[in-house]
């Protein structure tokens, strides 16, 4: 028998093997199932594009050492976390219902405390986010840490970076902590070598290797924004360290529009662990772990804010920020406001904010009119008809791409960072929320929502229900294509 003869019964044979194997990949590591699903189908119709897509992006591996590190890392917070005084560690059963609730959850899902005794101000736009940070890292005197998913060279950013060069002049340790794959641009200019000749420690998260791509991610991102100065003031929200009129000016949907929270108090100790555990799972440095942080960024004095931090991502609960944003959802009782740049969300996630409107609560989602992805503005729209027909207000902001990140329930608790509300965030990335149980900002938060509804147009239903087949189509195939992520 010749090679040409048993050529289609090998093929087939290698088909079946791909088949079962990406199925039992997915099997052993409890994929959803509609993940699950559209694995199967894509190694079905195109088993060498499954394959290989499925080697990439299929699982969620972050490689041994950065597992052993997280490992390492959160079963030594709760002892670093018996050395907090009662006056910085807050009580979630002081929390009126049915916030103690969702606050002991978070803690569950993360081990990150409610902490009392801190302050926040909102900061919206980014001229005056870029001005803060630039005045607090001018008058930093020992440690100023950041992590960022993109940094982007010109403008008021490239005063943020002088700033740094002046600190790192006059003895304080300055890090940066990069995504390789967001802050690309940057990393490969001029810059990260004009930093490191001032003394600054500038270091890429998640890069990776062509002969480590089977063993780890290759889309996993540290997608979180934090600084921390001195370890008494810190930012984190939605914004990147960009100027906005200097950052895709060709993408076609304006500028990014965007807000941060600066704090002070033991919050500011939470920010920085967050900054540690990234540090050390990136770079190695396992002495940078709990036992590296100091008591001061949790006693730091602060206000009166009761808050706490969730993080998520590999290493971590990867769905502690859906659990706690599902959770505060279904506790509303009057009225629930979210802002986010990306829409493409999990089953639970719909059904929360349906449910919501259904129960009689104002449901408002703010998304942009214009998104600078083809794949997230097509499966976003895949849900617009059942949320808006359960009674969930869609308004789509026409001012630039409304980059903030976003929730406020009842106008007493708010969901602030990093998190936008699609799979990759909710599933996949690093991310970063602040969970602040505070009428005080949440009344600010309010206000800004409601500044970027009033420049938004509402979707009107009859009128989205009569949009073109070949649209429906769009939005299908876009949808169907989100769960490979």
């Amino acid at each position: 028998m010749t090679f040409e003869q048993i050529q289609p019964t090998l093929l087939v044979a290698a088909h079946v093997a791909v088949v079962a194997w990406v199925g039992a990949r997915v099997i052993l590591t409890r994929h959803p199932p509609g993940s699950s699903f559209a694995w199967l189908l894509l190694v079905a119709v195109l088993p060498v594009v499954g394959f290989v897509g499925y080697l990439l992006i299929g699982e969620r591996p972050i490689g041994r050492h950065r597992t052993r590190f997280a490992q390492k890392f959160f079963a030594e917070l709760p002892s670093a976390l018996t050395r907090l005084s009662p006056r910085e560690l807050a009580d979630p059963a002081s929390l009126p219902v049915p916030w103690d609730g969702l606050a002991r959850l978070a803690f569950k899902a993360t081990g990150m405390p409610l902490v009392a005794g801190s302050s926040f101000r909102l900061i919206g736009g980014a001229e005056a986010i870029l001005r803060g940070i630039i005045v607090d890292v001018d008058r930093a005197t020992r440690t100023i840490d950041m992590a960022f998913y993109i940094w982007n060279a010109g403008g008021t950013a490239d005063e943020v970076a002088a700033a740094l060069e002046r600190a790192a002049g006059r003895g304080v340790r300055v890090r940066l902590l990069l995504d390789a794959l967001g802050s690309k641009a940057f990393l490969k200019s001029a810059w990260p070598a004009r930093l490191r000749a001032a003394g600054i420690d500038v270091r890429a998260a998640l890069s990776v290797k062509a002969w480590k791509i089977p063993f780890q991610r290759i889309d996993l991102r540290l997608h979180r924004k934090i600084v921390v100065v001195d370890e008494r003031v810190g930012y984190t929200g939605s914004m990147n360290l960009v100027d906005p009129r200097f950052f895709k000016q060709d993408s076609g949907v304006g500028e990014w529009v965007d807000a941060m929270a600066r704090a002070e108090g033991p919050i500011v100790g939470a920010l920085r662990t967050v900054f540690l555990f990234d540090w050390g799972m990136q770079t190695g440095h396992a002495e940078e772990g709990v036992a590296a942080q100091t008591r001061e960024a949790w006693a730091a004095a602060g206000g009166t804010q009761v808050a706490q931090v969730v993080m998520s991502g590999p290493g971590v609960d990867e769905a502690a920020n859906l659990r706690v944003i599902t959770q505060a959802i279904a506790s509303a009782q009057r009225r629930v406001v979210l802002t986010t740049p990306y829409f493409v969300a999990d089953g639970a996630l719909a059904l929360a904010l349906e449910g919501a409107a259904m129960r009689g609560c104002d449901v408002t989602l703010i998304l942009p009119a214009k998104n600078d992805s083809w794949l997230v503005e097509y499966a976003s729209r895949w849900f617009y008809d059942d949320l808006a027909r359960a009674g969930v207000r869609i308004l789509q902001y026409t001012g630039g791409l409304l980059h903030t990140k976003s929730v406020t329930i009842d106008e007493s608790m708010s969901l602030f960072g990093t998190v936008n509300l699609d799979i990759r965030s909710l599933s996949l990335n690093f991310e970063l929320m602040l969970a602040i149980y505070d009428a005080g900002f949440t009344r600010q938060l309010v206000a800004l929502q409601e500044s970027y509804a009033a420049d938004a147009r509402q979707l009107a239903l009859a009128q989205w229900q009569a949009r073109p087949v070949t649209e429906r189509l769009k939005e299908g195939i876009a949808f169907m294509a989100a769960p490979l992520l």
